[in-house]
Parts: C-alpha cells; structure tokens; sequence
C-alpha cells in the first residue's frame, strides 16, 4: 500500500507559479488551463509531465474541455489566480469589467470536478472594491457548494519570498473544518533581501549573457544555494542594452530612491510611483511587475534580468522561462511566487484525505 499524491488543476495558470509551489509541495500537477500558448509552453516544461489545455475560460466548452483531458483522473484540488485587472492598483478599476466575473469560472469547475479544496488567488484590492462585491459573490457561491472558505491577505516576505507582494488568498475545503493559514515563517528584522537573492548573479553590464549560460559565482547565502540546488547551468540571465542617456538616470538614482531622489530636470519622462525606482540591496524588492522599464538592479545601472525576477519571485533555477525576452518577463510578473503556493499547500495536506492506493 501507499499514499498517492494530491492532485491539481490550475486555471488562469500562466507560467504556473503556484501549482510549481503545490508540486514542489509534493502534490500531483495534471493540468494547466490559460489561453496564452507560450506561457503554457512554460508551464508543461516546468511541471513534471502535466498537460496544458489553452482555451477561453469565459466559454462554457471549457470544463468539458478539461474533462476529456484528464479523463477518470480523481481531481483533490483546483487552484487559480483569474485575472486581477479590475481589482489591481494598477488596472482600470471599471467595476463592469469582464475578467472581474472570470472567478466564476473557478466556481463552475469547483462545482463540476468536486474536489476535496480550492485556492483563488487575487490582489487585495478585490476584497474592499465596489463594496466587496466580487469577495461576497465568491464566500458565497462556494459555501452554497458546501465548502468552508477562509480568506486572507498574505504579505509574502513573512514567508521568505524576497519582494513586497500582496495578495489575498480564499481557501475553501468539505467538511466542518475551516482552513488556518500557515503562520508566517520570517520576521522583519530577517526579511530575505535583494542581496541574498541575486547577488550571486554576473553583472551582465558588458556581457549580456545567453538564454543558457555558466555560473561563474558560487552561492553566497542560503536562499541562492536553495535556488540553485537543481540547476547545473544558469537560464534566462540575458542583460539589457540601455542607452547611455538612460544609463545616466539610473546612476543618479540612491539605492532604495526613485524619481524623486532625481535632480531637477533629470528624468522627466517618467514621473509615476514606481518610476526610476532602485531595488534596496538589505530590503525585499519592490513588487516585480510585467515589464521590464521601471525598476533597476541595486548596484548595476540595468533592469533586473528575467531570472533576477524569477529569483525575487522564488522560481528556483531550474524553472526555465519560454518565448521572447518580453514575454519571459510578464510570465515571471504575473506568476503567484512558488513559494506562498508551498507553504499554503503544506498547511492544506492535513485537510485533505488522500486514500492509500494498493501497488501492483
């Protein structure tokens, strides 16, 4: 006899951050659902044989879709991050946007499969907009399931992720009990850091690098030597030529600055929160968002690479990122870092019942 692993669907899966976290928690990924090809492409690479389905999740074929997939398989678990444009500090915030109602796409799955747990993911901002309409609408279309849902927003340097990134989560599971969320595993005054993270990295200030390429440093802290446990070669560390004018900016900005800190006159094409902004090498980076313009290396005058990004995100090194430059950046931007999808799968294991299967 032996226990079986857990089993997942991910919708809205993009690169699939957070069912990498589920899988490197021990659970079983089978299928990635997004209507992205290249990010999917990612995700199959990446996640120990799961199959990938690209599709609208606003057409109703698309839980049917996922059926005939995965067929007879016993699903434990589906997870998702529908998209957050809506509800995002950053998005349009029109409350008739339409990927504001996608989570009922969530909730149509949740309700065909019937698994033992879901999780939804989403920024903070859907729980107080328009009156928290949407959070309702989803506590209370999954409790008429019969789940019981938790919420919470999770602010992920309290679980060793090295970025300021939150993000609410709503767990729910059958039965009576009601899912706890882990307690955070790091403090303030040991938050992981910029340079803990990347600074093992080459410069990439004159060489730009390859898609693969060498180490040429060893790891210097333990959350790089976690990061580059799988990995012989180094992925997606490829510099970016910028021009000398802006190379010139982001020299005159102090560690931890943005445009603020900038002369009179020095860097006015770009005036906005998060413009010309220096990531702090003894703090957590700022949010990694889908571009690549804004934010900058705390020592190199440079745009962090994809595999910075991949590692302020906890994408260990042996996570490769597909397509061009561009797109391997908004995969890493939008992905839920591995390492809160980890924690939460750890702490959900002990709702599940994974019954023993019989080995022949």
């Amino acid at each position: 006899m032996f226990e079986r692993k857990p089993t997942v669907i991910d919708m809205f899966s993009g690169c699939g951050g957070l069912s990498r976290g589920f899988m490197d928690a021990g659970y079983e990924v089978l299928l990635g659902v997004d209507n992205e090809e290249i990010a999917l492409k990612t995700f199959k690479e990446n996640h120990n044989g799961a199959k990938i389905l690209k599709t609208n999740l606003f057409d109703p074929q698309a839980i049917s879709e996922m059926k005939e997939i995965i067929g007879e398989t016993k699903v434990d678990l589906i997870v998702g991050g529908p998209p957050c444009q809506g509800f995002s500090l950053t998005g349009t915030r029109k409350e008739d946007d339409e990927r504001n109602t996608l989570f009922r796409s969530m909730v149509n799955a949740v309700k065909f499969f019937n698994p033992q747990a879901f999780v939804l993911e989403n920024v903070p901002g859907l729980a107080t907009l328009y009156k928290g309409k949407a959070k309702e609408e989803i506590l209370e279309s999954f409790h008429e399931l019969g789940y019981k849902v938790s919420y919470k927003v999770l602010f992920a340097p309290d679980y060793g992720v090295p970025q300021i990134r939150k993000r609410i989560f709503f767990v729910g599971v059958k039965g009576e009990e009601k899912f706890e969320f882990p307690f955070p595993t790091h403090e303030p005054n040991n938050y992981i850091t910029c340079e803990e993270a990347i600074s093992d990295l080459q410069d990439r200030v004159e060489d730009f690098g390859d898609e693969e390429d060498d180490y040429i440093n060893p790891p210097l802290s333990d959350y790089q030597r976690i990061m580059r446990r799988n990995s012989s070669k180094l992925f997606n560390h490829v510099g970016t030529k910028h021009t000398d004018l802006v190379k010139q900016v982001i020299a005159q900005v102090p560690e931890g600055g943005n445009y603020k800190d900038l002369p009179p006159g020095v860097g006015d094409s770009r005036k906005f929160n998060e413009a010309w902004t220096r990531y702090h090498s003894k703090k957590p980076s700022k949010t990694v968002d889908t571009g690549h313009r804004n934010h900058f290396h705390y020592k190199f005058n440079r745009v962090p690479t994809v595999r910075e990004n991949a590692r302020l995100q906890t994408f260990s090194d042996d996570f490769i990122f597909y397509g061009t430059k561009t797109q391997q950046y908004r995969q890493a931007g939008n992905a839920v870092p591995p390492l809160l999808g980890y924690h939460i799968a750890l702490k959900l294991k002990s709702y599940l019942c994974i019954e023993e299967e019989v080995k022949i």
